[in-house]
């Protein structure tokens, strides 16, 4: 079963996030980048469905400006076959990316494409739902467990109350959780071994797939900050501003 992974390459999840100063959006320069780490976590499963013999082929994907080529070589390096690049200089919205994996998946033929739940740039949690719409596959969203039997997928779902299982036919849409896995460092020889791994660049025109945004952002500006607290001498007073200022009791 050949299995496709989507990455997408965001600021790094320990840098602290500034907005720029015409409020157009967050600063990106001079900034660390890596893979999102729910997609870090999907790549790592792939690696793993591989490793027991489920899998035979894994290709990560990612849509983006050409700066995206090191976070596919991550995925590479962790255990991959090969890349694509979908090359686009575009803000891309989870709707264009959702048609471009389509399009994608119609010219892999994967049994499986296994994505990060969201991102944690923009926190959307679309693609995989969009994706599997367009598709017409069944999905497994919020994965903490996969485990593939023959033409079927039993996916252990994170839900409000607690887990649930459903099972899919193949092939299928999977959104990596956070406890589904945990993922691995890419060795140095990896590291050496992903430079000479295929990896092919391509446009969405190529593929036939229109990424015009279709929204417009009108104003990013950071949240308010917090009052600080105070401190009172005892519960009579506390009692008191409870009652008499945040009228909560």
């Amino acid at each position: 079963m050949k299995i496709l992974c989507a990455v997408k390459r965001v600021v790094d999840y320990n840098v602290k996030i500034r907005v720029k100063t015409d409020q157009s959006g967050v600063e990106t320069s001079n900034v660390k980048f890596s893979m999102n780490p729910f997609d870090e976590i999907a790549v790592e499963e792939a690696v793993r469905l591989k490793e027991a013999g489920t899998a035979t082929e894994i290709v990560v994907v990612s849509v983006g400006l050409s700066q995206a080529q090191e976070t596919l070589r991550t995925a590479l390096a962790m255990g991959a076959d090969r890349a694509i690049l979908v090359q686009t200089d575009v803000t891309t919205e989870p709707l264009a990316v959702a048609k471009v994996l389509k399009a994608l998946v119609e010219k892999e033929a994967p049994g499986m494409v296994i994505l990060g739940k969201q991102a944690i740039d923009d926190d959307c949690n679309q693609t995989g739902q969009m994706l599997a719409a367009l598709l017409g596959w069944g999905q497994g969203t919020f994965a903490s467990k996969v485990a593939p039997a023959g033409d079927a997928v039993a996916v252990t779902r994170e839900i409000d109350g607690g887990l649930e299982v459903v099972s899919l036919k193949l092939p299928a849409v999977v959104t990596a959780d956070l406890r589904l896995n945990e993922p691995r460092y890419a060795s140095l020889p990896n590291i050496m071994k992903a430079k000479k791994k295929p990896l092919e660049t391509i446009t969405p025109d190529s593929l036939g797939v229109d990424v015009t945004p279709r929204l417009t952002t009108v104003k990013v500006a950071e949240p308010a900050k917090r009052q600080a607290g105070i401190k009172v001498p005892d519960v009579a007073a506390l009692v008191d501003k409870l009652k008499n200022e945040a009228r909560v009791i």
